[in-house]
């Protein structure tokens, strides 16, 4: 049976291109690959910095946004395949078909390309920040407005997996009978299910053991016992090293298709070997570099989570479906872009007061 991406005008030179690269080289997952992958790009970084985000509407914010996030990202894996004989296996391909060749990259790769050039570093943060106070005073009301929008970025940091949804889906075949949106949304809702047992109880337990003096970091909150700060430090070790490959793929992706696609490079282990370390190691440099954890996490949680997660998709939907006005999907998709865009304008507020505040003590490489 020929899978449903092979029946196009791809040139024999275009298609083993699209075959080295690694996004469309394999398509032999399934359904728990799916699972396994949204987890891992979703569970993580982000679960950290929860039990800050509690305190005042915490809680309704966080179910709330589990509720939108997953409707967004079923409406991606819908659209995925929206056109018969195409996929959308990346991003800013789904973009593309929505706004136009040229609008579509202007408005999703900018986006996109911060998430992901910016997870790597907060990532590799975490390892790196053990020791210090990184909570900036609560004891004003203005410092405690300005904390609960940074919170709101955190947040919106904790859902970040629609930045490479379309980029997983691309890795499980698919043909007219069996197309993959099936076993991708199979896989999507058993990971959304342990996204919620992970981040509800910390979220929860977090603030509840700590309260309103928790850090943006709960690792740094921890005094004791000695082993679960231990055993903690090096579960976040063995996420990192799987989250920095997803979040960093697509950018290997965009990298390595203009070297061979518009720079005319030979492709290879010797062009990928470099590029992709150049990239690890500029990520290594801003992580070492610039260690304001909760304060990036909100500036970047609400600026670049929060159109990719919560309202791009909607809007994608709607230029595409057109829904009947004030039906039911047309009402819907217009309070998540709503809901989406207020958190883009409001969360980034607090997130520079938060870093300047931290910046106060800090030395460079210290």
């Amino acid at each position: 049976m020929v899978e449903c991406s092979q029946v196009d005008g791809r040139s024999n030179k275009q298609k083993a291109i699209d075959d080295w690269l690694r996004i469309t080289s394999s398509r032999n997952a399934n359904w728990w690959y799916s699972a396994f992958h949204n987890v891992t790009a979703m569970v993580g970084a982000g679960v950290l910095s929860l039990p800050y985000a509690m305190w005042g509407p915490g809680i309704a914010v966080l179910i709330l946004s589990w509720i939108v996030t997953l409707y967004t990202l079923w409406q991606m894996v819908e659209m995925h395949e929206m056109v018969p004989g195409k996929r959308f296996d990346r991003y800013h391909e789904l973009g593309q078909n929505a706004f136009g060749e040229k609008l579509g990259l202007w408005i999703v790769v900018p986006q996109q390309l911060v998430v992901e050039v910016v997870i790597p570093p907060l990532l590799g943060e975490i390892l790196l920040t053990k020791e210090g106070n990184l909570m900036c005073n609560m004891a004003s009301t203005a410092g405690t407005v300005f904390n609960f929008f940074s919170a709101l970025g955190d947040v919106a940091f904790a859902y970040a997996g629609h930045n490479v949804v379309l980029e997983i889906q691309a890795t499980i075949p698919s043909t007219p009978e069996k197309p993959s949106k099936k076993p991708m949304w199979k896989g999507v809702i058993v990971a959304y299910i342990i996204v919620a047992i992970c981040y509800f109880p910390v979220a929860l337990v977090g603030y509840w053991a700590f309260g309103n003096s928790v850090e943006d970091n709960i690792l740094l909150s921890l005094q004791k016992p000695h082993w679960l700060i231990a055993i903690a430090n090096m579960m976040v070790v063995i996420h990192v090293i799987g989250s920095y490959q997803i979040y960093a793929m697509p950018v290997f992706d965009m990298i390595e298709t203009v070297l061979v696609k518009k720079l005319h490079f030979t492709p290879g282990l010797p062009l990928r070997l470099i590029s992709r370390s150049v990239y690890v190691a500029f990520t290594m440099f801003i992580a070492v570099t610039f260690p304001f954890f909760g304060g990036r996490l909100g500036l970047f949680g609400g600026f670049a989570f929060a159109p990719t997660t919560y309202f791009l998709p909607c809007i994608m939907w709607l230029a595409i479906y057109k829904p009947k006005k004030f039906s039911l999907s047309w009402i819907t998709n217009w309070i998540c872009i709503i809901l989406g865009v207020l958190l883009m304008i409001i969360s980034p507020i607090g997130g520079p007061r938060q870093i300047i505040i931290q910046a106060k003590d800090y030395k460079f490489y210290s």
